[in-house]
This record gives structure tokens, sequence and C-alpha cells, in this order.
């Protein structure tokens, strides 16, 4: 547990992206001066089997090195997790948890365990289709992530993920475009029902 910072615990399955989603986000804020871990839990990962992964993010060097129990965000990419997974364990009171599902908050509250903190919700799959014809559900939930936890500029977050698709897919520029066009959409998910959705957690 930091004292100061923010952590957060994503819940997926192999193959969806998950520790590659963290990772990312790792690179990012560490590119704003931010110090910064990103890691999976140790483990078989193999396509389809539970996988967990983390992020700290602080202002200041980071001295923990453990696994993550007390989250301030929970992000879960896979929704069926919800059903055999305790995702919420140990998230802050004042925290929040992203479920990447076409269900509503108030179709995914009584699947949370009790948890009466804030709960978004966002169709990573519905956005994936739509950007890059394939459900990739990384890219939607790093940017919800990011618009959710405010660990750095939205702005500085889109130009930073630009230049880092260009360094890795410099010769596909339909995978760039795709995944630009999923974290753009799903910022502005977030803008039009963040408002909401708080007022509907209080």
């Amino acid at each position: 547990m930091m004292s100061t910072g923010y952590e957060i615990r994503w819940h997926g399955r192999g193959g969806q992206g998950a520790k590659t989603a963290a990772l990312l986000l790792a690179d990012v804020a560490f590119k704003t001066g931010k110090y910064v871990q990103g890691f999976p839990e140790y483990g078989p990962e193999r396509m389809g089997a539970p996988i967990t992964a983390f992020n700290r993010i602080s202002e200041v060097p980071i001295r923990v090195h453990s696994n993550i129990y007390t989250p301030d965000l929970v992000v879960v990419v896979d929704e069926t997790l919800l059903h055999t997974v305790d995702v919420t364990a140990g998230l802050k009171a004042d925290g929040a948890v992203i479920v990447n599902t076409a269900m509503s908050e108030a179709e995914v509250r009584p699947l949370l365990g009790g948890y009466q903190g804030r709960i978004y919700t966002v169709d990573a799959r519905k956005i994936s289709m739509e950007c890059l014809g394939k459900y990739f559900p990384n890219s939607p939930m790093l940017a919800a992530a990011v618009a959710v936890s405010k660990v750095m500029d939205k702005d500085e977050f889109i130009a930073d993920m630009q230049a880092s698709y260009q360094h890795k897919f410099a010769k596909k520029p339909e995978v760039i475009e795709g995944n630009m066009k999923a974290l753009k959409m799903t910022l502005e998910v977030f803008e039009n029902t963040a408002d909401e959705n708080v007022e509907k957690s209080a």
C-alpha cells in the first residue's frame, strides 16, 4: 500500500491485452515525468485463463514492490470474471471499478459483492469492433482507466499514445488509426457519462 500515488489492479483473461494495457499505461505515465510500475501477476497466462496486472503511478519514488491489495481503481476487462473472481477485494471505498460490458451500472452493481463505491461501464467490444473491426478491448479499457483515474492529462495521453503506436505499427497505419479512434471514442464516452455515473453512485 502506498501513502501517496495511485494504484490500479487489472482483471482479464489471457489474450485480451490486460497486461499490455497495464504496461502501456506505465509507459505513457512515465513519459509525463511520473514514477511508475506496470507488471503482471506471475503465473500461467494461458489463452482465456484469468490474469491480473497492476499499475502504481506516483509523483515520488515508489518503494513498494508487492502486488496491489488495496487499489484505488479496478479495471475488469472481461465481465465473465464477475461470476468467478472477487474483483473488488480490497478496493478502497472511495475508489472505483470499470467493467467492460454492455450492461448498465445498475445491472453490474449486484454482481460486485456489495461494493458501494463508484462503478463505470464501457462497451469495449462495441468500440473496438467499430474502430478496429476486431475485438481488442485493451485500447478502450486503457482510455477508460485514464479517464476515471485522472493520472494524466487526456491530451497528453493521446499525444503519447499516438507516438507509441507510430513506433510499434509504423508499417500498419490502419492499426494506428483504429487504435487512436478507439481511445478517443472511449474518452468521449466518459466525458459524456462520468458526471452521471458519479451522481448515481453517490
